[in-house]
């Protein structure tokens, strides 16, 4: 077991149940209130985006599939997809959500660039920025 930091207290969280939501190269993995923090530090050596939506608005389902060619385009980044629904809301309030889409790109474990809306040109754009930095 690893205990990790989350919000200023340590929460311990089973090496068997990241190995099964470890984010696959290529693809944007699904994260929850339960998995998020885990996977940005277990991949805090890495630049990880991470596209909060909701299901019901559309330009969140444009996006998503932009981020999925985005992940196929650049293996070197992890994706990963927040639902701000109910059982996820206190994680997005904690995250600044004000509006969806919102994409916060952290690397070493720190949000470095944030795009809100569906600006993919922006979110290209910001992604190039971080990678070359």
């Amino acid at each position: 077991m690893d205990a990790t930091q989350r919000g200023g207290r340590a929460v311990v969280v089973s090496s068997s149940s990241l190995e099964m939501a470890a984010p696959v190269v290529g693809q944007v993995t699904e994260v929850n209130k339960d998995t998020f923090y885990p996977l940005v530090n277990a991949s805090s050596s890495e630049i990880v985006i991470l596209d909060m939506y909701t299901q019901w608005r559309g330009p969140c389902e444009v996006m998503a599939a932009k981020c999925q060619e985005l992940s196929e385009k650049h293996l070197d980044v992890v994706f990963l997809k927040l639902d701000c629904k109910q059982e996820n809301k206190a994680l997005a309030k904690e995250l600044d959500i004000r509006v969806v889409p919102t994409f916060k790109i952290i690397k070493d474990s720190k949000v470095v660039k944030e795009v809100r809306g569906a600006k993919f040109d922006d979110l290209v754009a910001a992604t190039e920025t971080v990678k070359s930095s």
